[in-house]
């Protein structure tokens, strides 16, 4: 056999050799000119790449949030988050994301037949990420199985799941966000509590009753309005003779955002004609008599991020739904859902700043530029310093908030004279209904500045579509949008204050007891003051400093319950009237900090092991 194969393609050893025809054993040519051995298709070696980040525990590797929920007395959920972990951190589940995102869901509006079916259709890595998601009860679990803690290990395991992939949150979010208002029509959630509650999901389009799980969504906004929901058009109309609170209505009109148009069951404003105001409607996605409910799907949304998941735009043709709540009170009755999927919204995106942070010190740790390591390199540890600062502000933050969620249900005790019990319980409530709007805007905000500087680490490569910043740059905008945009958010922080002066103020003599003695804590809380205090007019025109400044406070106090270094650097970056620089770049910490130090706290050496 000659020395290449019926291809024509030089017999490898021979190459490797340098024995090529025409080439001597010294590797030169006939003219005695040297040449460099040939390797079919390879013009060099691949070196100083970083490898994927892949087979780590996200759980055992965070530190700050290990420390919270033992904070919130969930310690006992500690065990089953280790191995939710670690199986989120394996290569074949971090596949799914990557599978879920490629492959968008496809809308299939009428069968071959011709008939009217609106049926979606998910790459199976999407079904395996919601079997995931329910499997540790991320959609009940403070409803289903309640004990103190529960609504902390939940938001743990919620933190988690968001670093891995964010879509699939979305049905998930809603669901669990509706069960709480639902609780409150008891005929009706007796029908639904098992399907609720269970932890299997069932991907399967058919009526409820044969069904073994559920999800909810919803749908508010409206072409003329989005925000200002009080501006919708969609009518409502007994269905019977029966009106009002638990009776049947048809629905007609249109929502501009539907929420996972597949899910099971959705709810809905509408303005019936007895009531000036909009009502809140149980719309299930199929009747009781079995067939297809009138809500036909007229297109997906080509979404910038979040492109697992399925948003949508709907038409109502005299739709069956059942009102819950009083009639002309729909918005307070789905508020209470809002509340809940707002809390949600501060977790995913801190979640995005965790996978961010994480994968930005992984590569920094494995890639070297100009003679060191990137990790090793002062003004790089000083930019991933800083950001671990601020992820681990919002990592205690969202964790104080499940707290105060859970804490808020005695809201009951808090009227009357004032006890040490109710004293918290109005600190708790001033958590959830101030604190609460104000972290939506502010960490979702602070989300789009760190996923972009996290990305730059990467350089080049964390700009294109085959690793996972692209995707999380992405999926950053959407949690400031979704469910009240940043002005929404601090236009309700500024209500809240008013509505609940009582809360507001128990709060803020918590913070004061707290930070005396230090002196920065003191004036960024006598800053906060003088803008509460200054002229009504210029208060709303101030929402989102005073927002701001709430939220920087509040996590400057939960970070003094970790160690000393981190809650004075990041008081000193973020409140220090001499040194802080927020609002601006990453990477602007004082020397005077350890920064190498800041960075194994945020991902320990050894996290590979983990």
């Amino acid at each position: 056999m000659d020395s290449t194969d019926r291809s024509g393609t030089m017999d490898t050893t021979q190459a490797l050799s340098g024995n090529a025809p025409g080439a001597d054993a010294s590797g030169a040519d006939a003219s005695g000119v040297a040449t460099l051995a040939y390797r079919p298709g390879t013009t060099h070696e691949v070196t100083n790449q970083a490898p994927p980040l892949a087979d780590y525990n996200l759980f055992t590797t965070d530190s700050a949030l290990g420390e919270a929920l033992a904070r919130a007395g969930a310690g006992w959920h500690r065990e089953a988050l280790v191995r939710h972990g670690a199986t989120l951190g394996a290569a074949p589940t971090l596949a799914l994301a990557d599978l879920a995102n490629r492959h968008s869901p496809e809308l299939h509006t009428h069968s071959p037949r011709g008939e009217r079916i609106d049926a979606l259709e998910f790459h199976p890595a999407w079904h395996e990420l919601l079997k995931l998601l329910r499997a540790e009860g991320l959609h009940a679990l403070p409803f289903s199985e309640p004990r103190p803690g529960a609504m902390a290990a939940r938001c743990a395991g919620y933190f988690l799941h968001a670093q891995l992939e964010s879509g699939s949150l979305c049905p998930l979010t809603m669901t669990f966000a509706s069960i709480p208002v639902l609780q409150c029509e008891p005929a009706l959630f007796d029908t639904l509590r098992e399907r609720l509650y269970t932890r299997e999901h069932d991907a399967r389009d058919v009526p409820l009753a044969g069904k073994r799980s559920m999800m909810i969504g919803m749908g508010m906004t409206e072409k003329q309005g989005g925000s200002d929901v009080r501006s919708n058009r969609t009518q409502a109309r007994p269905a019977g003779i029966a009106s009002g609170r638990g009776a049947e209505y048809l629905l007609t009109g249109h929502k501009w955002f539907f929420s996972a148009p597949q899910c099971d069951a959705h709810l809905v404003l509408a303005r019936t004609t007895e009531h000036d105001g909009l009502s809140c409607f149980f719309v299930p996605r199929f009747k009781p008599d079995g067939t297809k409910n009138a809500v036909q799907v007229q297109r997906l949304k080509d979404k910038l991020g979040n492109r697992s998941n399925a948003s949508s735009e709907v038409e109502f043709f005299d739709a069956y739904g059942v009102m819950i709540g009083d009639e002309g009170r729909g918005v307070a009755t789905i508020i209470e859902m809002a509340n809940y999927t707002r809390l949600d919204c501060v977790i995913g995106s801190a979640a995005l700043m965790r996978a961010a942070l994480v994968q930005a010190i992984h590569h920094a740790r494995h890639r070297s530029a100009f003679g060191r390591v990137l990790a090793d390199q002062p003004l790089m540890q000083n930019v991933l310093a800083d950001l671990a600062l601020e992820s681990e502000a919002a990592t205690v933050l969202f964790m104080q908030l499940a707290q105060a969620f859970e804490e808020s249900a005695n809201d009951a005790n808090a009227a009357g004279t004032v006890t040490e019990e109710s004293g918290r319980a109005l600190v708790a409530r001033a958590w959830r209904r101030i604190v609460t709007p104000a972290a939506k805007f502010w960490v979702c905000k602070r989300t789009l500045a760190f996923t972009g500087e996290a990305m730059e680490v990467w350089g080049g490569n964390g700009y294109v579509e085959e690793g996972p910043m692209a995707r999380f740059y992405r999926e950053a905008p959407v949690n400031s949008i979704w469910e009240g945009s940043g002005n929404v958010m601090c236009l309700d922080v500024l209500r809240a204050l008013e509505r609940d002066a009582d809360a507001a103020q128990m709060l803020f003599l918590a913070w004061r007891r707290e930070a005396a003695g230090h002196a920065a804590l003191s004036a960024a809380l006598d800053r906060l003051s003088a803008l509460l205090n200054g002229a009504p007019g210029t208060r709303e025109t101030s929402a989102r400093h005073i927002a701001q400044q709430i939220v920087l406070i509040a996590q400057a106090m939960l970070l003094r319950a970790g160690p000393p270094e981190v809650a004075e650097a990041f008081i000193a970056m973020r409140l220090d009237e001499h040194d802080a620089d927020c609002g601006r770049v990453f990477g602007t910490l004082p020397a005077r900090f350890d920064h190498a130090a800041l960075i194994a706290r945020a991902l320990p050496p050894d996290y590979l092991a983990a």
